[in-house]
């Protein structure tokens, strides 16, 4: 198999912040005085889109209810809420080895616009990715139209693209648009979950991803 692309979520497959969001998704609903949920339901919904997360959330909730509790979560992600959000060891090490090598790099993420750009540039890799589509930009996964657009603008070919998850919603996306997917059991949906969306194998973490592209696709990946 020949990779051409590899496609990347953020959170909880390159950065640890499923802390903050729960902590901020928990802060938002405590500012409006809605139903309160647990740590867990709110981790469950990491990686979809927010509209489509606080859909799950809160299915009878009104559009009014919405607005509000998307403008209080990007106030405490965004402004407020200073809980450490770090990358997971070994994943700037990944990208930099990658960005060196003849490989397009892209993000597909359930976060906004605004809150990647803020993360790639605190972590300085924002130069390294050639593409990002974000869930507000295009339809949130498990919806292929992030996928498919990444791979039109870089002009790769399903068969030569491969996504790496944390989520089923990043496993599905894949299977949606017709690419491979690899799986990392580190985020926030457990390999039994993972194992149902069928990817090509599931690794405990970032330094596994880098032993199963070499030992696959590539090679000289640290």
């Amino acid at each position: 198999m020949s990779t051409k692309l590899i496609v990347f979520d953020w959170d909880g497959t390159l950065m640890d912040s499923e802390a903050k969001i729960v902590t901020c998704m928990l802060s938002a609903i405590n500012d409006l005085g809605m139903q309160p949920r647990s740590d867990d339901e709110v981790r469950h919904i990491i990686g979809l889109g927010l509209r489509e997360a606080l859909t799950q959330l809160y299915p009878n909730g009104t559009e009014t209810e919405f607005e509000s509790l998307v403008e209080r979560y990007r106030h405490h992600f965004l402004h407020a809420d200073e809980t450490a959000s770090p990358l997971f060891d070994g994943s700037r090490e990944l990208i930099e080895s990658l960005g060196q090598m003849e490989h397009f790099l892209a993000i597909a993420t359930g976060k906004g616009r605004q809150g990647l750009d803020k993360v790639l540039k605190e972590t300085g890799l924002a130069e390294l990715f050639h593409y990002s589509r974000c869930a507000d930009e295009t339809h949130s996964k498990p919806n292929p139209q992030m996928l498919l657009d990444i791979m039109d603008y870089l002009g790769v070919e399903k068969e030569h693209t491969l996504m790496i998850g944390d989520t089923v919603y990043d496993l599905q996306m894949a299977s949606n648009a017709g690419v491979d997917s690899l799986a990392v059991s580190h985020g926030v949906h457990d390999k039994h979950m993972l194992i149902e969306c069928n990817p090509l194998a599931i690794v405990n973490d970032i330094h596994e991803v880098s032993r199963w592209l070499q030992e696959q696709f590539l090679s000289n990946v640290a």
